[in-house]
């Protein structure tokens, strides 16, 4: 029995140690893609100096909005104490977020939505480091891993600008920071520096991250006024698309018999 034991041990540790290397090759050979998009070699070393993998690769492809039904979903996210911690944020944050609705058209009531879903109204950033979490998506086999690596190299951009403290760039298993929680890529493209300090700080100024959100919503195709969403009734023995990929225009959910629980036409784009 200390026999099995002991090889058993000598086996893991065998493993551990092949996986640390290939760990460390990996980081290793992502640095030269990062010079190549700009990542300074001494910023890349100092940033994956020491990193050792964590646990993000155990929750890839678990997040709820993907797994939990719409309702259930809903009731988690927007109850009476968040819609009142809601409110309270619209009047504690009244100047810049009228400033984030006048700049990129997208109203106040939908920017505070955004963040209550997102972060709690910044209550809950999450707390994995960023840079480590991303490494690990990009040097452990999954099938995401080329755009994690894209991921990783975006967020030593934003290490690079100083945008972000180091030691407050964390967030999310994925990658995401923030109050409402931007992905670093999509912090590169659409991020604003809405308080004027010369940084675009999602993390420590509610001004740039309402205003970034704004930003973003715009950029994806805001209308205002257009509600996000409604409930449909189907048509007895329905089979046609479903799911977050079957987009289509009003006018073909209505042809296929789908109607407004609301009893409003189907009416839009």
């Amino acid at each position: 029995m200390k026999q099995t034991r002991a090889l058993l041990v000598a086996v893991f540790a065998l493993a551990s140690a092949s996986a640390r290397a290939d760990f460390d090759s990996c980081l290793a050979g992502l640095q030269g893609r990062a010079q190549s998009a700009g990542v300074p070699a001494e910023t890349y070393a100092r940033a994956t100096r020491g990193l050792t993998p964590n646990d993000a690769l155990g929750f890839l492809g678990a997040q709820p909005e993907f797994s939990t039904p719409i309702w259930d979903y809903l009731a988690g996210l927007v109850d009476e104490e968040r819609v009142a911690d809601g409110k309270a944020a619209m009047r504690a944050n009244a100047g810049a977020l009228r400033a984030a609705a006048q700049r990129f058209g997208v109203d106040v009531e939908t920017i505070v939505g955004v963040w209550g879903v997102e972060s709690n109204l910044g209550k809950g950033f999450g707390w994995r480091p960023i840079i480590q979490s991303l490494a690990t998506l990009s040097c452990t086999p999954n099938r995401r891993q080329d755009y994690f690596r894209g991921e990783l190299i975006a967020a030593l951009k934003i290490v690079e600008a100083g945008d972000v403290d180091p030691a407050e760039f964390k967030g999310s298993w994925a990658g995401a920071f923030g109050h409402t929680q931007f992905m670093p890529s999509t912090f590169l493209r659409l991020a604003v520096d809405m308080d004027g300090d010369g940084r675009r700080d999602v993390i420590g100024s509610v001004a740039d991250a309402v205003g970034s959100t704004a930003n973003f919503l715009r950029k994806a195709g805001w209308v205002s006024g257009q509600p996000w969403g409604f409930e449909v009734i189907l048509p007895q023995g329905y089979a046609g698309p479903s799911g977050r990929g079957a987009k289509q225009p009003m006018s073909s959910w209505a042809a296929r018999g789908l109607k407004r629980a609301d009893g409003e036409a189907m009416s839009g784009p």
